[in-house]
């Protein structure tokens, strides 16, 4: 299993503190208990840091999903911070057990980016889109189509990272930031485009086609 690079520092803190904590326990009648705890414990975070190869789609009609999870939100509303217009907004809710490496949607330039700090509601509630903590970043294709990724915090995720910035170009499927632990990423696309998923969907990042331009 490959691991995240942002996974290094929590891995190799978690599995410190659980060596002391069995080098103290190690004469104790449940030493095995808590060794095979310890690796189990260990396991959860490692899984949540892996980081699996995908095979990206090259279409460049279509709209690739950045994050893996399940369909939570399908609509079309107004997005207020960038486009100050009506887009289709589709929603995806990562839980701990997810893959949360987050993935470019199409390939193209980043016209914008911008982080905001803010409260931690749980992932899938409503408000947690403008509320919360989260990092916006608008892409735009060859073709000057535009869409807008919104990285948002949940009640555990404390960190948000994007590697990317304005002036990059940009290719579908390579990563664009890591969430920690529970989390949501919404994307917003032009009235135009077409979902081709749906509600409770599960997706994979940089691997399901999300939407397509018509």
């Amino acid at each position: 299993m490959r691991i995240h690079r942002e996974g290094y520092p929590t891995l190799i803190l978690v599995g410190a503190v659980l060596a002391l904590l069995n080098m103290f326990t190690w004469q104790g009648r449940y030493r095995r208990i808590m060794l095979a705890a310890s690796a189990l414990f260990w396991g959860f975070f490692a899984q949540f840091f892996r980081h699996p190869h995908r095979t990206t789609p090259t279409d460049s009609e279509a709209i690739i999903a950045p994050a893996d999870g399940v369909i939570v939100d399908i609509q079309t509303l107004q997005e207020p911070e960038y486009f100050g217009e009506e887009r289709l907004k589709i929603s995806i809710y990562l839980s701990a057990l997810n893959v949360h490496v987050n993935r470019v949607p199409l390939a193209g330039k980043v016209l914008y980016t911008k982080y905001h700090p803010g409260k931690y509601l749980v992932a899938f509630h409503p408000k947690a889109s403008t509320l919360n903590e989260h990092a916006t970043l608008v892409l735009q294709d060859e073709n000057g189509r535009e869409v807008l990724v919104r990285q948002i915090a949940g009640l555990l995720a404390r960190r948000i990272v994007t590697y990317l910035g304005e002036g990059q170009t940009v290719q579908a499927g390579q990563e664009l930031g890591f969430i920690k632990f529970g989390s949501r990423v919404d994307i917003f696309l032009p009235p135009e485009a077409r979902s081709a998923v749906e509600y409770e969907q599960h997706v994979k990042g940089g691997e399901t086609i999300l939407a397509t331009f018509t």
